[in-house]
């Protein structure tokens, strides 16, 4: 089994869910006793929200790189990054280390691919949501992106993915607004939608709405167990 190293605390939540899933993969496929090969490197969320909210990529940079770096050391041979945010400075952290990076948006283009779906919806934080580093792999594969138009409702799912998802706490009214968003995707021609960040699973599960639903978290820990048995 090849040995991975997960970079965590992006929330606590989520890894402890990527924590979980791989594990599972692993005995899934191999049965018994076995279970994931793995190291991980959680940081403080509070100090990466500091930075991210002072737009200060390259201090990001330097502790992610710090916590790749940590891992490679201790025998990883791959790197999960436990976030989707987080792969805005995937590319740039791919430059600086010796070990691939497994690329969340990547591996959810394959899984489209596998549903013949050609447009989606992307749900997640500001940075994922409005900026390119997602949307620009799943246009490699010739998948259309649309995001929530509104404003707001961009503002409330960044503010609640901090605020309560990132701390483990689900609200019904979070819920009902997050199901609100994505209906409303899915009326402007979305196919699919994407849980683009590792907390949303938390508030959207694919009985809830009528499309298919991309579980970024799932799709990318089923992705590190196919590169831990390859």
């Amino acid at each position: 089994m090849r040995i991975i190293g997960l970079i965590g605390g992006i929330s606590w939540v989520s890894t402890a869910d990527y924590y979980k899933l791989v594990n599972e993969g692993i005995n899934d496929k191999l049965g018994g006793l076995n279970f994931s090969e793995c190291l991980i490197y959680s940081f403080n969320y509070a100090d990466i929200k500091k930075n991210n909210d002072a737009n200060d990529w390259d201090s990001t940079f330097n502790m992610l790189l710090k916590g790749c770096q940590f891992l490679q050391q201790g025998g990883a041979e791959a790197i999960v990054l436990c976030a989707n945010t987080m792969h805005l400075i995937a590319e740039r952290l791919q430059e600086a280390i010796d070990i691939p990076i497994i690329h969340i948006a990547t591996a959810t283009a394959v899984e489209i691919q596998k549903e013949a779906i050609k447009k989606v919806g992307l749900l997640g934080t500001k940075f994922t949501m409005e900026l390119d580093f997602f949307k620009d792999k799943l246009a490699e594969n010739g998948i259309e992106t649309i995001i929530p138009k509104n404003d707001a409702d961009r503002d409330f799912m960044h503010a609640t993915i901090f605020e309560e998802l990132g701390r483990g706490l689900v609200t019904e009214a979070t819920k009902k607004r997050y199901l609100e968003i994505a209906n409303q995707l899915i009326e402007e021609g979305a196919e699919g939608i994407i849980l683009g960040c590792t907390e949303i699973p938390l508030v959207i599960k694919p009985e809830d709405i009528s499309v298919p639903v991309f579980d970024t978290t799932l799709i990318h820990s089923m992705a590190a167990v196919e590169f831990q048995l390859s």
